[in-house]
Order: C-alpha cells, then structure tokens, then sequence
C-alpha cells in the first residue's frame, strides 16, 4: 500500500479531514493527497520516494526553489543564536528598512507571523484611521481566514464551493460588501452610494485565489481614484504577488500604489512570515503610538526573518525577474499551443512567476467566467499529470508557480507530459 495513503488513513483520525490546511484535501479533484518528505530545486518527493517537478512551490514562497543553500545556511546561523527572543532584533529592522527600500507604498512596516495576520491587521488599523466600519472586497479573493474576509471568498472555500464560512456572526459579516472584480461600472456605483462610509478596500492586485486573474489598468486606476477621493484606505493584499510577479510587487508592476500593503510568503524565504505597511500617518495609529492595538509574540522571528532576508538579497540579482517570467511565459505557451493544437479547449496565461491555465476557450477575468471552466476536465489533466511526476495545484481555483530553479528541461518535460494528456481529453 502506498505510504501516502497509509499516512492519510492516519492523519484523518487526529487531524480535522486529515490536513491542515483544507486545499491540501484533495477534495476538489478526488484521490490522495500526496505526503512529501522532501524538496530540492524545482523537485519534491514523497514518501513512497516517486519525484515531481514542483509547480506549487508551497504556495508561492520558494521562489527560490526548494532547499536553496544559501537560504538553509542563514536559517543554520541564527538558530544558533536562539530560536525567539520576543524582543527587537537586528535582523527584523534589516527586513523592514528593505521592505521600504523596495515596496513603493511602504513608509513604515510591522512585520507579523502571518498573511491572515497581516491583513486583519491591516483592516484594523484602517478602520482606526478613517474611524469607519465598512470594509469593500472582491467575489472570489481570498485574503486570509479573518471572520470579516469570509466572505464570498476563493481558494479553499471556492474548491468547497461555499460563499462563505460558519462562524462568522452575521453582525462581523453585515461590514463587508463584495463586488465582481474587473467591474469599473460596479465601482462607481458604490462609491456613489457609500464611498463616505467605507473604511477600507482590499484587493488582491493580480487574483491568485480564484486561479489567476489579471486585473485592467481601467479598473486599478478607477479604484485607486475613488479611494483618494473618499478617503478610502486602498490596500494591496500582495501576500501572493508580492516579490512573485515583480520586484516591488504588482504595485510597481502597474504603477499604481495603494495606501497598505500586505505581504506574506516570499519575504519568509519558506518560513512563516507576514507583514503590512504604508503610509506613515496609517502606521502610527498602531500601539505603542496609537489606539489600535496588535501585537505577536513571535513577530519578526530571528529564524524566519533570516530565510526572508536571504531570499530577498538573492532575488535582487541582475534579470532575475526577466528569466522568471520569461521561465514562466514559456510553460503556459508550451500548454497552450499543445493544447490547441490537439482542439482541446484550454487557456493560460502569466504574471512573473505566477501562471493560471483553465479548461475554457480564454483566461477568465471575474469570478463568473472562472466558475464557468470546465473543473471535471482539469481534474483530469490534474491526475494524470500527477501520475507523470508533475505536481500541480490539487484544485481548479488556485494558481500556479515556477520557481527560479525550474530548468528549461522542466518546462520541456512538463509540455510533453501535458501533450499526452491532451491526447485524452480531446
């Protein structure tokens, strides 16, 4: 019997279905879920010791790949000086001087544990500023499981197929409104109603939790317009995007900044991390200086600050970021040319180290039309993929990433496997 299915009959007796986190269910395609025992480059193996090439990357985080030396030699050094200390350190004033240095919205940062940290924090401190309840998200973005974000949400509750979640009050959920994404005309329509009552807008810059979908310049812009207009707090959720799809992130991709920012994932280097940041006269409502309260134990952690640090120096590298999309460009091409060239009907599309493919004639831009791709057909593609050695997202709705050790070999293997596939789906 296979390890990965011993391991699972296990887990499901003490932990809640079996995983820690509910994407990691398989629930959306069907099957096992696959127990990995270890990573290197742009490889993973499991506990039955069969190799995949890796295109989750843990979500986003190693866009490195995995085990890079340079990052475990960094962990390796400041574990030796202590776990935790609960105080300041060195090395957290380093992270959030870069974190400035890089983000253009950023003046000042708190670094968190935490991307669900980062936002809540986030939206707290907006609503502290603008003295405002309101809160304005978007159908299908997922932005960390805060009672107040449970809203119309994407990753896993999409791949349930729940709108929201039990146990959030209906007195926490009545302060979020959704809106479709991409809707510039949905825009305006509230900000006309209750653009002086809202206190904050989250967005996911580039959609990563409903599989990728790329925001129009109309639409950024027209948001970014109506919140400086009101008074609205702007916040980027770049947890995703941030130092995925561009150096500075998706704000400095399209030139457009938001008054916060939150970040998540890559800054930890593989390690648990969060942190959000903006504007000066923002931050400085937060305690010590100001009314609204957040605090966190293990915040800014030496360990985890460490790989985050090494992580952002070595992606500060010269072209790092054109070999990534250009890695990245030529997996989805590959895919789609592949795919159309066997009549099967399949889109793909990418942002820097981010990529989304769909079982629809062209990518998506809302929440209604990803709803409207064929989830049995990419189940399929899923498991057989999966059967081949390549480890895809194990849900429709999320997207996809290449990390910097990705080889173009990889990409190449990828395609041919993909190509065989096709052959059967048609």
């Amino acid at each position: 019997m296979s390890q990965n299915k011993t391991l699972f009959e296990r887990s499901q007796k003490v932990i809640p279905g079996g995983v820690n986190s509910p994407v990691r269910a398989f629930k959306s395609v069907g099957g096992t879920p696959i127990f990995f025992k270890k990573g290197l480059g742009s490889k993973l193996w499991d506990e039955d010791g069969r190799e995949y090439i890796d295109y989750i990357n843990s979500w986003g985080p190693m866009i490195l790949g995995h085990a890079h030396p340079q990052v475990l030699k960094a962990i390796q050094e400041a574990s030796f000086d202590s776990l935790s200390f609960g105080a300041p350190t060195k090395r957290e004033l380093e992270m959030a001087e870069l974190l400035v240095k890089l983000v253009p919205s950023i003046e000042q940062v708190r670094l968190v544990s935490s991307g669900t940290e980062a936002t809540m924090s986030a939206i707290r401190v907006s609503r502290g500023f603008t003295k405002r309840d309101t809160l304005v998200k978007f159908e299908g973005c997922y932005h960390g499981h805060a009672d107040a974000l449970l809203v119309k949400a994407g990753s896993g509750l999409l791949t349930f197929g729940e709108p929201s979640s039990a146990g959030v009050p209906e007195d926490v959920a009545k302060h979020t409104l959704t809106l479709p994404y991409n809707d510039v005309e949905a825009l305006k329509t509230l900000f006309k109603e209750k653009g002086d009552t809202i206190a904050a807008v989250i967005i996911e810059p580039v959609v990563g939790n409903m599989n990728l979908i790329i925001p129009t310049i109309e639409f950024l812009q027209t948001l970014r317009e109506l919140c400086t207009k009101h008074g609205v707090v702007l916040i980027f959720d770049e947890v995703m995007t941030g130092f995925r799809v561009h150096l500075g992130g998706a704000q400095a991709l399209y030139g457009i900044t938001p008054d916060l920012t939150t970040l998540g994932k890559v800054i930890g280097g593989g390690l648990p991390v969060g942190a959000f940041g903006g504007r000066r006269d923002i931050m400085q409502c937060l305690a010590p200086l100001g009314p609204v309260y957040q605090a966190g134990t293990l915040s800014g952690n030496p360990v985890a600050v460490a790989a985050g640090l090494a992580t952002l120096k070595l992606i500060q590298a010269p072209h790092f970021y054109e070999e990534l999309t250009k890695k990245t460009k030529s997996l989805v091409d590959g895919l789609t040319k592949v795919a159309h060239d066997l009549h099967v009907k399949f889109s793909a599309q990418s942002v820097g180290g981010m990529f989304g493919i769909y079982f629809s004639e062209k990518a998506p831009t809302s929440f209604d039309e990803i709803m409207k791709s064929n989830k049995e057909q990419f189940n399929q593609f899923f498991h057989h993929m999966l059967t081949s050695g390549f480890y895809f997202g194990p849900s429709a709705f999320e997207a996809g990433f290449v990390s910097n050790a990705h080889t173009d070999e990889d990409i190449h293997q990828t395609i041919e496997a993909a190509k065989e596939v096709f052959q059967v789906l048609k």
